[in-house]
């Protein structure tokens, strides 16, 4: 009999070898297989019984009232759009014991999720982007990297994470045009980057980087912090946190808000759905589709305001 724990470690030891999936990915796979197992674990007087040693006894009921379980726990009931993530972890895992012979049967296959509220990206106006890459204008060394940095998150509607693991030889020199991007999964992408960004990255590279590199041990990464080590996600969320105070503007702007934004305004001008999936380094264009209901809401918004007959 494989036990529990013994399962848990080797479909993680697959997930991180043999998918190549992303450490931090990885790591959410852990936390949510935690909380399953910590489930089975535990005995209750209320439905299929528990614990279980042997994944073999697992049913569909299981499954089901665990689902149920994350949604009503006491201490901390999770929202649906967490309870969607981890039941995709667990039914990734006992997809993974039914492949490798441990059980006779997938028993997480036909459980569905909980419906989700459908969420549009909160995206900002092109002249709130402007105000926010304008509060990053300056000489010093700080504003100049602060405004490459930001330059660039809206022109290649890359993650933050993406961004901030840039190294000086992910801008491609030989086509300057363009950024090497690593993705979700290891996955690259070329990204073309927009004149703006270009010359925002050169002035970066050229009068504020060798200043940043100097005070801190040798390093590859493309955005320095002051003391020479590379910028962190926290520090660039804080970066656009300032500039966004400093321009005044009163809505939420964080990374992801430029990203939204990046997507948004490029549908709006007319870019094709599957150009911006793969700019986005999307796996599916379905998760890039959310993206034309913003645009058609907007296009709503401003037919309702200013047709003469549309009220």
């Amino acid at each position: 009999m494989t036990t529990v724990e013994t399962a848990v470690d080797s479909y993680l030891r697959h997930v991180a070898v043999e998918r190549g999936l992303a450490v931090n990915t990885v790591a959410a796979y852990r936390r949510d297989l935690g909380l399953y197992t910590a489930w089975l674990a535990v005995d209750s007087p209320d439905g299929p019984p528990r614990p279980i040693t042997d994944l073999q006894v697992v049913t569909r009921h299981h499954i089901s009232s665990f689902v149920q379980h994350l949604g009503l726990r006491p201490e901390a009931p999770l929202t649906a759009a967490s309870i969607a993530r981890v039941l995709s972890t667990v039914r990734g895992f006992h997809r993974f014991l039914l492949e490798e012979g441990v059980v006779e049967t997938d028993v997480a296959h036909d459980t569905k999720p909980p419906k989700l509220a459908l969420r549009l990206p909160k995206a900002i106006s092109i002249e709130q982007v402007s105000a926010l890459l304008a509060a990053t204008d300056g000489d010093d060394v700080q504003r100049l990297r602060d405004k490459a940095l930001l330059e660039l998150l809206y022109a290649t509607g890359a993650r933050v994470s993406e961004v901030v693991n840039l190294n000086v030889d992910d801008v491609l020199v030989e086509v300057f045009d363009s950024v090497r991007l690593t993705g979700k999964g290891d996955k690259q992408r070329i990204v073309p980057v927009g004149s703006f960004a270009r010359a925002a990255v050169s002035d970066y590279l050229v009068r504020a980087r060798p200043i940043l590199s100097a005070r801190g041990r040798s390093t590859p990464a493309l955005f320095l912090g002051l003391r020479g080590q590379r910028v962190s996600r926290q520090n660039a969320w804080l970066i656009i946190r300032a500039a966004a105070e400093r321009a005044g503007l009163t809505v939420p702007v964080s990374p992801h808000t430029l990203r939204h934004s990046f997507a948004t305004h490029l549908l709006a001008g007319g870019a094709d759905v599957r150009v911006v999936q793969e700019l986005l380094g999307h796996s599916s264009v379905a998760t890039t589709q959310i993206y034309t209901l913003v645009t058609v809401d907007t296009l709503r918004d401003m037919y309702t305001t200013a047709h003469p007959r549309a009220r």
